[in-house]
């Protein structure tokens, strides 16, 4: 798959058509980014802090081709899911607990 953005990648579909495809350590850092600026906002509100989340939001429903951020979160731990299957294939997860790091 070739690099086509920061973040994104492009592969064939079962349609012959390329996809899009967000970086799973892209969208892994987006989510990280966005449980933590929540998290901040919970605990104290600041528009510093809520232009950041609305950024990040954004961003992760663009990457994630959503309109709203609980669909985007949906689609991105299913992607990280589905990355993280392909990985155990075709890597030895001998002494790891194979547990997803998905967010």
């Amino acid at each position: 798959m070739a690099r086509r953005a920061w973040g994104i990648r492009s592969k064939k579909s079962r349609e012959g058509r390329s996809v899009l495809v967000p970086d799973p350590k892209v969208v892994r850092t987006l989510l990280t980014r966005y449980a933590s600026l929540k998290i901040a906002q919970a605990e104290r509100e600041r528009a510093e802090t809520a232009r950041e989340l609305e950024d990040v939001s954004y961003t992760l429903c663009v990457m994630m081709g959503t309109v709203g951020i609980h669909e985007a979160i949906a689609r991105a731990d299913a992607l990280l899911l589905a990355s993280g299957r392909a990985a155990d294939v075709t890597t030895d997860t001998e002494g790891e607990s194979g547990l997803s790091l998905a967010v």
